[in-house]
């Protein structure tokens, strides 16, 4: 792919090896960042840990205190009871055996699926489809749950779901280029914050080992280890 002069002047202006705290890691994505949509900015973060481990696989949630800028598209798995306070929240679509028919058939046009204890047994059939997009609802990740409402509410104004891949790393976003370097920062330092909330007793040696800065179209910046606050 041809890199735009300004996109070389840019990468010219950083040296892209230097460690940089996350305000300033920030601000250097969003300079060598040229794209005509408000690309994502994702954090990524390399754990000291054996995935292949069951009592080292970190998983969680964090609410980023700026949202992520993105629209997510929630679909509530609920009963009838339930339907009017997920559309209340805030819930895209709302509905039981029709949405688990159209699931069936493919359909899976949605960011986020919250449901109810009470109804797993049918959206368990469910997984083939959605556990390869990543989609699958799970207590851990409290997308399962009785207060529905809530949980919508909490996806909408900027809950993720995280979980580290088999390589030992957490990927997820923080925001929009279009963000303030200060509110990608405080995005940035909530997500490093629950990971050191969730580091497993049983690993051993430096837990967090490299954290970047990237957009969907950007090298790496690298991000000081160290770092506990925006």
């Amino acid at each position: 792919m041809a890199i735009s002069k300004k996109r070389k002047e840019a990468l010219a202006k950083h040296d892209l090896t230097e460690v940089r705290s996350l305000v300033e890691a920030a601000k250097v994505v969003k300079d060598i960042t040229y794209t005509k949509f408000d690309a994502s900015v994702d954090i990524d973060v390399r754990l000291g840990v054996d995935p292949r481990k069951a009592d080292q696989m970190v998983r969680g949630v964090a609410t980023l205190p700026h949202g992520t800028g993105k629209t997510v598209r929630v679909l509530a798995l609920v009963t009838a009871d339930k339907e009017a306070e997920a559309t209340a929240a805030g819930a895209d679509f709302v509905g039981l055996d029709d949405y688990i028919a159209k699931i069936e058939k493919g359909w899976t046009d949605i960011d986020v699926i919250i449901t109810m204890p009470s109804v797993m047994a049918k959206v368990g059939r469910l997984g083939r489809v959605l556990g390869p997009r990543g989609l699958m609802p799970n207590p851990k990740s409290g997308t399962v749950t009785t207060d529905v409402a809530k949980a919508v509410q909490e996806v909408k104004a900027g809950k993720i779901d995280f979980k580290v891949d088999k390589t030992g790393i957490i990927h997820c976003s923080v925001g929009k280029v279009s963000f303030d370097d200060q509110k990608l920062a405080e995005n940035a330092i909530e997500v490093i914050q629950t990971l050191l909330r969730l580091k497993p007793s049983s690993a051993k040696g430096t837990y967090i080992k490299s954290i970047t800065l990237s957009s969907t179209m950007s090298p790496a910046v690298p991000v000081d280890t160290s770092v506990t606050s925006a």
